[in-house]
């Protein structure tokens, strides 16, 4: 808890700014990377493969739902755990796994966006992203609304340049010739895509880390939630059928930029600088949303006592939790110059997958446990006390973790594990 006279975050943010930061972070870039490699395995199915990755999406998120409604405090998967299993050691993993994730994706994102600068402006690709690290942890220390309004505007940007993708091509949509539930392998082939695209639905649990500054956060919460991943499904599902009515799905698996090409077959050549421009937009505001979440999990998993207190501190002006944000700058500076995106994301995505998990579980755990425990929003279906829902989630997590190579796995396990002794050390 914090101490007393100590200073809080301020509570700036409205619904509006948080269900643009939802539909932001969710969208961020990873539909521009997916939807080539979704196609090359689902063919014309492609959509379809992004609704059932919805569905599967939607368990987890109904999760968080229920949960933000009843607990509004930051570190959410951390203290989720902790309200239902009554362990701040399995509480701690669970915070650590988000901690790792929001780390890598926001590295990694952060080279993304280098990339697409180094082809605008030739500026090499290390210092880019660096300077983005550095730029983005500034504009996150000097105060959340000062963020809030940056993510709106490029979140406005994102919505835009996919809103352009389908405006271009929806004309193309139903042409002769085109099934749209044909897959080279089937239905098998649909399925194995989904675990590609799954990927660009990633984000949403990062908006229930900003609940101490969101106002009437318990009700604002859930409905967030559910309202971001219903666009972004809309969304995604439209450029999926735009992309593959106006270029074959081995076109679009052939290309480095799909969605660039897929515009440059309705614009010409003037198509590359504007999408590599939204996708600077969408990338850079990926990356601010996720040192945002990151650094406010850091600090409250810090003011409970399970990280060292200095990094629960909060600027006195700015009212921002400097500390953490300075750490996180750091290390994020750090994974940069590793400069391995494959092993980055793959980390990114175990991690994700394990604070999906124990999210899952908590809701469940806490059905049993706490029955009467006031609830603003409560998952439907129910077999007795067993959220049917949240069981599917979390079966779909270890469904999803089993894809993963053994070396990405240990390799999660082992930072886990350092991340626990350190934590002995930390508690004792």
């Amino acid at each position: 808890m914090a101490r007393p006279g100590e200073p809080k975050l301020r509570k700036d943010l409205s619904f509006f700014y948080v269900l643009l930061s939802g539909i932001g972070v969710i969208l961020g870039a990873g539909i521009y990377a997916v939807i080539g490699k979704g196609a090359a395995v689902a063919g014309n199915s492609l959509w379809l493969s992004f609704v059932i990755g919805a569905v599967i999406a939607s368990f987890t998120g109904l999760s968080y739902a229920e949960l933000s409604s009843a607990f509004s405090r930051d570190a959410a998967e951390y203290n989720y755990a902790k309200q239902a299993f009554r362990r701040k050691g399995l509480a701690f993993l669970a915070g650590l796994s988000i901690i790792l994730a929001g780390l890598m994706s926001s590295s990694t994102v952060a080279l993304g966006f280098a990339g697409y600068l180094y082809q605008l402006a030739g500026l090499p690709v290390m210092l880019g992203a660096a300077a983005l690290i550095i730029i983005l942890s500034l504009i996150n220390f000097f105060g959340i609304r000062n963020s809030a309004r940056f993510n709106a505007v490029g979140s406005l940007v994102e919505f835009s340049g996919l809103f352009i993708i389908i405006l271009l091509g929806i004309g193309y949509i139903g042409r002769p010739g085109i099934d749209y539930l044909q897959s080279p392998a089937g239905f098998a082939g649909t399925m194995s895509a989904v675990t590609l695209v799954f990927f660009a639905f990633i984000g949403f649990e990062d908006i229930v880390n900003l609940s101490e500054e969101t106002r009437n956060s318990r009700k604002v919460m859930p409905l967030v939630l559910i309202v971001s991943l219903a666009v972004c499904t809309l969304l995604y599902v439209l450029v999926a059928l735009t992309a593959v009515s106006v270029l074959s799905p081995q076109q679009l698996a052939d290309s480095h930029a799909p969605l660039a090409d897929v515009a440059a077959a309705r614009l010409g050549p003037v198509a590359f600088p504007l999408l590599a421009l939204i996708a600077l937009f969408a990338t850079g505001n990926t990356a601010l949303l996720m040192l945002i979440a990151t650094s406010r999990v850091v600090y409250a998993i810090a003011r409970d006592g399970s990280l060292p207190r200095a990094l629960s501190r909060v600027h006195p002006k700015r009212r921002t939790p400097h500390v953490s944000i300075a750490l996180l700058a750091i290390l994020g500076l750090a994974a940069v110059l590793l400069n391995n995106l494959k092993s980055a994301a793959e980390l990114t995505d175990v991690s994700i997958f394990v604070a999906y998990l124990m999210v899952n579980l908590s809701v469940i755990k806490l059905r049993f446990s706490r029955p009467g425990l006031k609830r603003g929003f409560r998952i439907p279906l129910s077999i007795g006390r067993l959220p049917v829902l949240p069981t599917l989630g979390a079966l779909s997590c270890l469904a999803m973790l089993s894809f993963f190579d053994t070396a990405t796995l240990l390799l999660e396990a082992a930072l886990l594990a350092a991340g626990y002794v350190a934590y002995t050390v930390v508690t004792r």
